[in-house]
């Protein structure tokens, strides 16, 4: 089974080594992205976290995340691990585009979304990185 995506996209008048290099960053995340915005450190196994997970304050309560690692290529993908031990994976690249950066991010609908709340977490991404790009062109 494959689920309905939308990739939503935004251009940031900063070079791609910048962008690339502040998305590679977890603690960066909680500046921009609302989902993590109350603070991400590193996990350990006493806080339930699995090696190399990130422990977030989420909207639905303690998350773990895991990032992708530092690399050339834009990826920063990452995956949350919720509260009831569901995973969403998040696909998020940065692309060279001229002299600035194109970020794309994907979002894929689960089963358990309809259109509205789609429609709805759509539009959250987009805030998210109208803030990344409001952050990064200052």
């Amino acid at each position: 089974m494959t689920y309905p995506v939308r990739t939503i996209t935004i251009d940031i008048d900063r070079s791609f080594d910048e962008v690339a290099d502040f998305l590679a960053e977890p603690l960066n995340f909680p500046r921009w992205a609302t989902g993590l915005s109350s603070g991400i450190e590193p996990g350990s196994p006493s806080t339930g976290a699995e090696p190399g997970e990130w422990i977030a304050a989420a909207p639905q309560g303690t998350a773990f995340v895991r990032f992708s690692p530092p690399n050339a290529y834009g990826v920063a993908d990452h995956q949350v691990r919720l509260p009831d031990g569901s995973v969403v994976h998040i696909p998020l690249r940065a692309m060279r585009n001229g002299d600035g950066t194109t970020i794309a991010f994907t979002l894929f609908r689960l089963p358990d979304v309809d259109d509205e709340q789609f429609d709805t977490d759509s539009d959250w991404v987009r805030r998210d990185l109208n803030a990344l790009k409001a952050l990064l062109e200052k």
